[in-house]
């Protein structure tokens, strides 16, 4: 009875790794796919993967927020402007979801908001549209910037497909997607954010990368220090 009791308390304490044990088989362990062009390895050595380039912004605390302060942690950015009445609070309710999903993680999950419509979106607009939605700002932040450093970094760093929204000035570009980011700041997977189904699998996808690092770190410990 003892031993059952620690068992279910394991599987509590770790969801991710209980989703990965029920979705898979002993020797069929779910890989995500990586984003973006790689380098063929050299002989002898690993693939190098994409990884989001460097960047720095501030967010809705006026704190500066770089590529840096997500080393070591799992997280979602997207693109959206607090003016935005249709397609952007819809994100914002499936973010407040992840958000929720993933408190237990005391941080090791994170959301990353950033706007595409810098020149509205200031810092104290951001604090605000923070606390409408919700947002627990440990964990979720919204940032503000240079717009072209902002759009450059959606397009050619996120590899976001940016679109005109009709009825807006040209300039104006915005993206309904979801970004997932490892660790080490590799592109995982790409989720149409106001799409319950889609979103659902980011859900799935953030529980694999979770157990996925946790697996990597218990072996590591297991393994005998040359």
């Amino acid at each position: 009875m003892k031993n059952k009791i620690i068992i279910l308390l394991f599987l509590l304490s770790f969801p991710s790794v209980f989703y990965v044990i029920l979705t898979t088989g002993k020797h069929n362990f779910i890989h995500l796919p990586f984003y973006g062009e790689k380098l063929a390895p050299a002989k002898g050595k690993d693939t190098i993967y994409y990884t989001v380039p460097p960047f720095s912004f501030v967010n809705q605390d006026g704190n500066n927020i770089t590529d840096k302060t997500y080393d070591g942690k799992i997280y979602v950015a997207d693109y959206f402007y607090t003016e935005n009445k249709s397609i952007c609070p819809r994100m914002a309710a499936e973010l407040l979801r992840v958000q929720d999903k993933f408190a237990y993680t005391n941080g090791t999950v994170q959301l990353l908001s950033l706007t595409s419509k810098p020149e509205n979106d200031s810092v104290p607009v951001l604090k605000r549209y923070a606390d409408m939605v919700h947002a627990d700002t440990k964990t979720w932040t919204f940032v503000t910037g240079d717009k072209k450093q902002l759009v450059d970094l959606a397009q050619n760093g996120y590899l976001l497909p940016l679109f005109k929204e009709q009825g807006t000035s040209a300039d104006l570009m915005g993206s309904d997607f979801f970004i997932l980011v490892d660790k080490e700041k590799h592109i995982r997977g790409i989720y149409h954010g106001t799409n319950i189904k889609e979103v659902n699998n980011l859900l799935d996808d953030i529980k694999v990368l979770i157990a996925e690092y946790y697996i990597k770190e218990t072996k590591n410990k297991k393994s005998p220090s040359l």
